[in-house]
């Protein structure tokens, strides 16, 4: 049959064929046993730390089908799952908690397909495997750590102001301020209309009483705060285990969906999703002994912690900032030159 299409139509037809063709290659290729290392401190392993896990893993005499280094992060390539087993397990007690080990499979698609861009499919957990994680918030805790730190800064506030009063205590769900004399309710309001605008007001039949409580409004946001910020930090602990394309999403109010596919060590990734972390600013007490803290003298008002290097420090019980009053961090540099965390509160945080 005669072909009466134009050159150009037949050479654009087998141009957009083979570039079809290009990018189809790579899911024929398949995936290598692999064990992915990374750090969980804010500096990433280096040059030095790389060749000596390669070396490392060379010693034991498991054979080792490829080692890659890039951005900081370490990928072991294996013939099998048996060889990418012991090394993960031999990392994990020669590395210690310093680094994240993680069990994956990484695509042997060659460097010059790579180089075009042209990736395998993306598979689900139906047709790759993996782990699918149904994670619930706990909204009631946001809000509990909202009327926490509304009783301790209402109790501060009162004092600032010198109103004299008998009591600040949390009542289901109500913070109830109970005042030496009804006199001085309208100083009270004064300061709540100036610094807890967003609490509303009940007086009851107690005149010396007034009762606040969380807004349906900022409980919501509370809430979905919360929510974001577990999404957050479930991206960014899903990095640490380098996998492709997971698959992170809200499910109705106070549900987060994780699908990581190609994950093999379930018990590793359940527990690095599963950790549970809390920021929390306060201040430093420099007025009492920390020495004499140690040794089980701890100051009214204070709390013994310890650094990352087991230092002992006195610090304020008393909560300035959450994490949840945060709503932007950046790097920089300070007017010295060193290195610095800015971050951004928002109405609460900064009042």
């Amino acid at each position: 049959m005669q072909n009466h299409f134009p050159l150009w139509k037949n050479i654009l037809i087998l141009f957009v064929f083979g570039i079809g063709i290009i990018y189809s290659l790579p899911t024929l290729y398949g995936e290598d046993p692999s064990v992915q290392v990374s750090s969980t401190q804010t500096e990433a392993i280096n040059q030095g730390l790389a060749g000596k896990i390669e070396a490392d893993i060379k010693s034991t005499g498991i054979n080792l089908k490829a080692f890659e280094f890039n951005d900081g992060h370490v990928l072991a390539r294996f013939n099998n799952t048996d060889d990418q087993l012991k090394a993960a397990d031999f990392l994990r007690d020669g590395l210690g908690s310093n680094v994240t080990v993680a069990l994956n499979l990484a695509p042997t698609t060659p460097q010059w397909l790579r180089a075009l861009h042209a990736n395998a499919m993306y598979l689900g957990l139906d047709l790759r495997g993996g782990v699918h994680f149904l994670l619930e918030v706990d909204m009631d805790a946001a809000v509990k750590q909202a009327e926490d730190r509304y009783n301790d800064d209402l109790r501060l506030a009162l004092r600032s102001e010198k109103l004299r009063y008998q009591s600040v205590a949390k009542d289901n769900g109500y913070l109830k301020i109970t005042l030496n004399s009804a006199d001085d309710k309208a100083s009270l309001f004064t300061l709540l209309s100036k610094d807890f605008r967003t609490l509303e007001i009940t007086e009851p039949e107690d005149k010396n009483q007034v009762w606040l409580k969380i807004s349906v409004k900022e409980e919501r946001e509370l809430k979905k705060t919360a929510v974001a910020q577990n999404m957050t930090t479930l991206r960014n602990r899903v990095n640490e285990l380098g996998v492709a394309e997971p698959v992170i999403q809200q499910q109705g109010e106070n549900r987060i969906v994780v699908q990581l596919p190609g994950v093999q060590d379930t018990t590793r990734a359940k527990e690095i999703l599963g950790t549970t972390a809390t920021l929390e600013y306060r201040l430093v007490d420099v007025e009492h002994d920390v020495q004499q803290a140690v040794a089980g003298h701890v100051p009214v008002g204070s709390r013994l912690y310890y650094e990352r290097k087991g230092a002992p420090i006195l610090l304020d019980r008393r909560i300035i900032v959450t994490g949840d009053q945060i709503v932007d961090a950046s790097s920089g540099v300070d007017q010295d030159g060193r290195p610095s965390v800015n971050i951004s509160l928002n109405g609460v945080g900064a009042a």
